[in-house]
């Protein structure tokens, strides 16, 4: 019996894949009430074809079995919300914490169905916002540098001499500094080698946007983890919004609005300290399971399978 034969004989006759009470919806929504707990994370994530589904899972099963609350097929909020109200409401207003990502739409959905829940913005998504304003800085002065470059390429040939780019301290050219320093900037100068260093001191005196850019990443990540209370975080985020406005960086004066409007959910992370890292977890989960099965054929048989490992 070959392989293609073997798994058509366990889906039809071996497993109960067809007397599953779910199956008549499974690739639409799945939702299993019992694993609802007083901490739930939410996340979003591409099950084939770039399809998406919305997943809510239980952080007290730890990624194991018990762990899917809701799959939910699309991120739109009326479709999660009609179905997380199907969870009894005796439970859902046992749920006293929900992390999440900074979407609205799952922002909404927790509102309207965990009543009593206290709404967690991961500060890694927050983070991330800063790292991304760093790095458009870093990217465009590197346009900029190819451009130069270009130009005294063609001026180079025009007048009939070789080009000879300059070359900094360090060995790089200035397109090539500006290339390697990506993974500096996502790092802690604490943690940088001492290449790292090298190339960040080159890279700050060239540009010091970048190092102004750099500097405010750093003191938002500061906050996360140093601050131990909410009010303080909220005091320390005040000033750092200052330091924002007089940097004249409009990225991060985006960053800066965008932690303006998800203020109280993202100061809720310091009440526990709670990130939505189990629902990252979760989904590399089902991605390393999807790989296991060579993709996704049959949605509703794959969905079947792992609610039996994870539900």
């Amino acid at each position: 019996m070959d392989g293609k034969q073997l798994q058509e004989q366990y889906k039809e006759h071996i497993s109960d894949f067809n007397g599953w009470e779910q199956k008549d919806h499974a690739d639409e929504w799945m939702l299993f009430p019992k694993n609802v707990s007083s901490y739930l994370s939410i996340d979003e994530t591409a099950l084939s074809n770039g399809e998406l589904y919305t997943i809510v899972t239980n952080k007290g099963a730890k990624g194991r079995k018990g762990a899917i609350v809701a799959m939910i097929k699309g991120t739109v909020a009326e479709d999660i919300i009609a179905v997380l109200k199907r969870i009894p409401e005796r439970l859902r207003k046992r749920v006293q914490e929900v992390t999440m990502d900074m979407a609205a739409n799952m922002q909404l959905a927790i509102k309207r169905c965990f009543i009593n829940a206290r709404r967690v913005i991961d500060r890694f998504h927050v983070q991330k916002l800063a790292y991304d304003a760093v790095q458009e800085a870093r990217i465009k002065y590197r346009w900029e540098a190819i451009d130069q470059e270009n130009e005294a390429i063609t001026k180079a040939r025009q007048t009939k001499i070789s080009y000879i780019p300059e070359i900094l301290d360090n060995g790089d050219t200035l397109k090539q500094l500006l290339a390697r320093s990506r993974y500096l900037l996502f790092k802690h100068f604490s943690k940088w080698t001492v290449s790292q260093q090298q190339r960040a001191k080159l890279l700050f005196e060239r540009y010091p946007m970048i190092k102004k850019a750099y500097d405010l990443s750093i003191k938002l990540g500061d906050i996360f983890k140093n601050c131990t209370q909410r009010d303080l975080a909220f005091t320390r985020l005040a000033l750092w919004y200052n330091h924002v406005e007089d940097s004249g960086i409009e990225a991060f004066k985006t960053v800066a609005r965008s932690i303006q409007t998800h203020r109280f959910s993202i100061v809720n992370f310091f009440v526990n300290r709670s990130t939505n890292a189990s629902a990252e977890s979760f989904n590399a989960k089902v991605k390393a399971f999807r790989a296991t099965s060579r993709g996704v054929r049959d949605v509703k048989f794959f969905l079947f399978r792992l609610s039996k490992i994870y539900a």
